[in-house]
């Protein structure tokens, strides 16, 4: 069991813990050794984004907006968040999703979400895959002619 307080999370716990880039992330789970799902608190400046626009082939999220307000860009709409609301994403659904901080103050969210080894994660906007369990990227522009998955 794992106990701490979010204020002494050590920094090896902490993507950009000098807060230079738009989003900063503290990881909860990983510094409390939380297993089957992850735990962080994401810290998005005014202007800046959460992630890139993505959805999971098996990852389930909730979020919850803990101070300041933005945009939620979800399956191409934009719907306007702030404090106290809760998203829920649930697994195997392509739903496609970004916050983005339109705000002036900065924007501070809840991430849950299980770990799923075979998660494959996909990046509309680029056109992009990702096998997180292999560190593979593949580029979906690519294309093989006269591919088939049958015998040879």
């Amino acid at each position: 069991m794992g106990i701490s307080n979010i204020d002494k999370i050590p920094n090896k716990y902490i993507d950009d813990p000098d807060f230079q880039t738009p989003l900063k992330t503290i990881l909860i789970g990983d510094a409390i050794g939380c297993d089957k799902f992850y735990v962080n608190m994401d810290f998005v400046k005014p202007g800046g984004k959460s992630t890139k626009y993505h959805f999971h082939s098996q990852q389930e999220e909730f979020f919850m907006i803990m101070s300041g307000s933005g945009l939620l860009r979800m399956n191409g709409e934009e719907v306007q968040i702030g404090k106290g609301d809760v998203i829920s994403k649930p697994a195997g659904k392509e739903i496609a999703h970004q916050f983005i901080n339109n705000g002036s103050e900065i924007l501070q969210i809840l991430d849950v979400g299980t770990r799923e080894a075979n998660d494959i994660v996909t990046y509309p906007d680029e056109n992009v895959l990702l096998v997180k369990n292999r560190k593979l990227v593949f580029n979906l522009n690519d294309h093989i002619e006269n591919w088939s998955s049958g015998p040879v």
